[in-house]
């Protein structure tokens, strides 16, 4: 992928969008290129192994395929409406398997720049205690911390994507950080 691919403006996803509507392959080649790693890391996050994944990002942009004639510009952005694909499978997979459970660590992005062993060792720590913290909230507050914070969706976007109002999204997400902080603080005093 390009750097070019990576940073594309919303006016230039609305134009391959467009493109795409008219049944142009390398429209939808392009908007695959750019929302499939940001997609395939929110379904790992979600459902906790790669081999589901990858089978939900699939299925993704599939239905992508199968809908985009259908997809209007209105308040939240092409990303949004992707996103709220992805969330829906991810319910019918959770709906289906009656439980999550996940089997390894969700990949971090490489950095550009090498870090210490001593490094990763701390942030590694650090990382699986922040998992085992946001472990304990609940679905919907993981799901808004993860699209705010991991993919940087507004409150907007977020509640396009979990069909909920915005006045929810940001409950939700006031809700997991009071979670976190006693959970922060009691573990201090111990």
């Amino acid at each position: 992928m390009t750097e070019t691919t990576q940073t594309a403006t919303g006016a230039e996803i609305r134009k391959l969008v467009e493109r795409g509507q008219r049944g142009d392959r390398t429209a939808l080649e392009e908007l695959y290129l750019i929302h499939f790693d940001r997609i395939y890391s929110y379904l790992h996050m979600t459902v906790g192994n790669r081999h589901d994944a990858e089978d939900l990002t699939t299925q993704t942009f599939l239905r992508m395929l199968e809908s985009i004639g259908k997809f209007r510009f209105q308040a939240a952005p092409f990303s949004a409406w992707l996103f709220r694909i992805a969330h829906n499978l991810s319910m019918d997979h959770f709906r289906a398997n009656r439980r999550w459970q996940p089997e390894e660590e969700v990949p971090e992005p490489l950095d550009s720049e090498e870090r210490s062993a001593e490094d990763e060792a701390f942030q590694s720590i650090g990382r699986q205690s922040m998992l085992e913290l946001i472990d304990s909230l609940s679905q919907e507050q993981q799901q808004v911390l993860t699209l705010k914070f991991v993919f940087n969706f507004s409150n907007a976007e977020a509640a396009t994507i979990l069909d909920k109002t915005e006045g929810a999204v940001k409950s939700l997400q006031h809700r997991a950080l009071v979670s976190l902080q006693k959970q922060i603080s009691s573990s201090e005093e111990d």
